[in-house]
């Protein structure tokens, strides 16, 4: 990660909470691109050695993506995001989930849900994501999968990819 980019991980577990704050070195309309296309989406969300592999993508309200993420060895876990409002290049909210390769919700983990927001400051974009849990539960069993870590080596993959479009 460079090390001038704002970044913040707070748990907050009286609200059932994650809230992630994470600066990119790119515009706004880079990173929106990022979080919403698949061809870019692929390029990052997966923590290294993973891949993400998009089944189906349909950004908009009531759309969804499906995708994998596959392991080194070929394995995959799949998920979803449901989009339930879109306001371009500033925020969107979603239902995530694990399910099966043909989008049927799994009873592996109940899902969460996600408010991603960016705002651009100067000559870099803030990306705040809050996750939202049912259950305390829920929360404290996506923490010992790894969500922390995966995620925040995601971002660094997505700095990867913004440099790259420079």
């Amino acid at each position: 990660m460079k090390t001038n980019l704002l970044l913040n991980f707070t748990v907050d577990k009286e609200n059932k909470k994650i809230y992630v704050e994470r600066e990119f070195a790119a515009s706004v309309a880079k990173v929106w691109a990022a979080w919403t296309q698949k061809e870019l989406l692929e390029q990052w969300w997966a923590p290294k050695p993973w891949k993400a592999r998009t089944k189906e993508m349909d950004f908009r309200e009531g759309g969804h993506w499906l995708y994998a993420m596959v392991g080194p060895e070929g394995e995959e876990h799949w998920a979803r995001m449901d989009y339930k409002s879109i306001t371009a290049q500033k925020s969107y909210s979603a239902l995530d989930l694990f399910c099966d390769e043909n989008g049927q919700p799994s009873d592996f983990l109940p899902g969460s849900q996600w408010l991603t927001s960016f705002k651009e400051n100067s000559s870099s974009t803030i990306v705040d994501v809050v996750l939202t849990f049912n259950e305390l539960s829920d929360l404290e069993k996506h923490l010992e999968m790894g969500f922390k870590e995966g995620f925040l080596m995601a971002f660094e993959n997505l700095d990867e990819v913004l440099d790259s479009q420079k």
